[in-house]
């Protein structure tokens, strides 16, 4: 154990990942040494930023903790601190239930902890939104505001982070100005529902004003947008989007369904139509635009007519990219206490497997129309002589790579490329 370090392990989402940057921050102006995701645990404490969206998330979220008590019996790390979705949702049960944990802390009062411990420095206090960012230095998330008012069938996170709350353009500005100045060209913009933000700081919709807005921002390279809601979207960002060259020709928008039926039970405000008619209306004002979306198969009240409704849908919509679950029933949701949970596991994974094998046909098909494009890329790893990059259309970790040769490039620069040949989920490209 090493005395004044402290280590911080996230799980979950990047929204989580922002959160745990927050603390390093936080950590390192009191003069400790803070260690992300450390390989071997050797910190005085350890802060567990934990998940707790579905089973399997708040599964590793615990098993992490035991594994931790484990490295504490052993005196290799000393005391647990568990914050984050997980504890925020399930407190009083994990109390009870994981004596291992030593400090308990929610998703929105860390500060707690960090205020209690002794400062070494004497230093000024950071403000709330400074952080040190734990991605590759060229590329940041950024996240514009929290919660959701939508409380959709089969969500928990209104649950866990309560209502939404817009954080102030001039706010986000000024963050986005600093991470500049350290040398951030990548804003991949984040919010569990980015159609809503504004309306309750300043009743109505300003997401495009703000994206406009940091794209004045000089250094600003790239924005990418992640968590549109398909209900009440505001349409006034594609104009942004179609406008600007540093505003990504990408949306991530969860659509979830495609079946009246089905969105109906689940609670999304929007019709079959009204969202094949969004999709239109996107591809309209902004030609090339990439839409990446997350489909749910098994929901209460799909049967196989509704199933094949949405199988359809995959395969004539052609989405970009697409990730997609079976449902599971999570505590207190709508869903759980009004909707029986009827389709058998068994059922939800032939569903989801031929979601997914349609999906693959999309993708080949996508990508052989790929096949001799020029391309900008940037630059995120050296691997010998292989540049691995992305473009505009590739969110960090989740969206496809471009393993380019001859270039000389460093990590953070923009390059031009061709692409020469494709894998499932990758690009092989040449220098230009």
């Amino acid at each position: 154990m090493i005395k004044n370090r402290i280590d911080v392990i996230t799980m979950g989402c990047s929204k989580n990942l922002i959160d745990s940057e927050r603390i390093i921050r936080r950590l390192e102006s009191k003069g400790y040494e803070a260690v992300h995701n450390p390989e071997n645990p050797e910190g005085e404490y350890v802060v567990v930023n934990t998940c707790g969206f579905i089973a399997d998330a708040k599964e590793e979220s615990i098993e992490m903790i035991l594994d931790l008590s484990s490295l504490k019996d052993e005196g290799k790390i000393g005391k647990i601190v568990a914050m984050g979705c997980l504890t925020q949702r399930y407190h009083d049960d994990l109390n009870e239930e994981l004596p291992e944990i030593d400090v308990m802390l929610g998703k929105f009062d860390w500060n707690r902890f960090v205020d209690e411990l002794p400062d070494l420095t004497k230093s000024s206090k950071p403000k709330d939104w400074e952080r040190e960012i734990t991605t590759p230095p060229h590329s940041a998330y950024l996240k514009i505001s929290e919660g959701c008012n939508r409380f959709c069938a089969f969500c928990a996170i209104p649950l866990i982070t309560g209502r939404h709350k817009s954080r102030s353009i001039d706010e986000i500005i000024e963050e986005t100005q600093a991470l500049v100045a350290k040398g951030v060209k990548e804003f991949n913009v984040i919010a569990q529902d980015l159609s809503s933000y504004g309306l309750d700081l300043y009743g109505e919709h300003k997401l495009a004003e703000l994206i406009d807005r940091m794209a004045d921002v000089k250094g600003v390279e790239w924005i990418r947008l992640h968590y549109a809601y398909p209900s009440d979207f505001p349409y006034d960002v594609l104009d942004v989007m179609a406008r600007r060259d540093n505003v990504c020709k990408y949306m991530d928008i969860a659509l979830q369904h495609i079946s009246d039926t089905v969105l109906t039970n689940m609670r999304r405000h929007i019709s079959g139509k009204e969202t094949l008619d969004l999709i239109a209306e996107m591809r309209r004002r902004v030609p090339g635009i990439k839409i990446r979306t997350t489909l749910m198969v098994g929901f209460p009240g799909e049967g196989e007519e509704e199933f094949n409704e949405l199988l359809e849908f995959v395969k004539t919509q052609k989405i970009d990219r697409m990730g997609a679950f079976a449902y599971s029933e999570e505590d207190d949701t709508w869903a759980a206490k009004n909707l029986e949970d009827i389709v058998p596991e068994e059922e939800k994974q032939r569903r989801l497997d031929l979601l997914m094998q349609a999906q693959e046909e999309v993708y080949e098909e996508k990508n052989r129309d790929m096949i001799g494009k020029e391309v900008r890329l940037i630059v995120d790893e050296i691997d010998g002589d292989t540049r691995i990059c992305r473009s505009q259309w590739d969110s960090p970790e989740v969206d496809m790579n471009y393993y380019v040769t001859g270039s000389d490039a460093k990590p953070g620069d923009f390059i031009m490329a061709r692409v020469t040949g494709d894998e499932l989920f990758e690009y092989y490209a040449e220098a230009l």
